[in-house]
């Protein structure tokens, strides 16, 4: 049996005494995975305060979430690991609009390049965009979010999102395709 399974093994174990509400357990669960999950919310944050806020609340939903986990949803780390990108993208996408109320945000995409829907973007309000993002799948959103607002590249988001590069670059087509659909009159 190699270390990593041994990791595993030991995080499955604390896992299931998590899911008792066993504190002890918990605490070890943290200390053991912590710094592994705020390097990855730091990466994709690239911000501290909100990369640790981030880790807090995907620990308080590991701690709510624990009795959910079983192996069909991945190995442990990968199942934390997960919750964590995913508090942390919907932590940015929530600043992001809190910071830019009304379309101002709409008029400038990272780099100022036109890109596809460029136009469409203007045009629609914000509401009617998050609506339009509400609607896409977890991971198109994610990778047209971190491809946009982050400015990653398909190759970075293939590392980020634990993906295949074609799988995120479907993602994307796929996810602006639908996007443009919803956005359009």
């Amino acid at each position: 049996m190699s270390q990593n399974d041994n990791s595993q093994d030991d995080l499955m174990r604390l896992l299931l005494a998590v899911a008792r509400e066993d504190r002890e357990a918990f605490q070890q669960l943290y200390h053991s995975v912590s710094s592994r999950m705020f390097g990855m919310c730091l990466k994709l944050a690239g911000q501290r305060d909100l990369a640790e806020e981030a880790l807090q609340e995907a620990f308080i939903q590991i701690w709510h979430r624990s009795r959910e986990y079983h192996m069909d949803k991945g190995m442990p780390l990968g199942w934390m690991m997960s919750i964590a990108r995913y508090r942390t993208l919907d932590m940015m996408r929530s600043r992001k609009v809190r910071h830019n109320s009304g379309e101002e945000h709409l008029e400038h995409i990272a780099d100022g390049r036109e890109g596809p829907l460029d136009e469409s973007l203007r045009s629609a309000g914000e509401a009617q965009l998050t609506g339009c993002l509400d609607e896409l799948s977890d991971v198109q959103r994610d990778s047209i979010l971190l491809s946009y607002y982050k400015g990653l590249t398909h190759d970075e988001l293939a590392q980020v999102l634990n993906s295949p590069l074609g799988t995120v670059k479907s993602w994307i087509r796929r996810g602006l395709t639908a996007l443009k659909r919803c956005l359009e009159p």
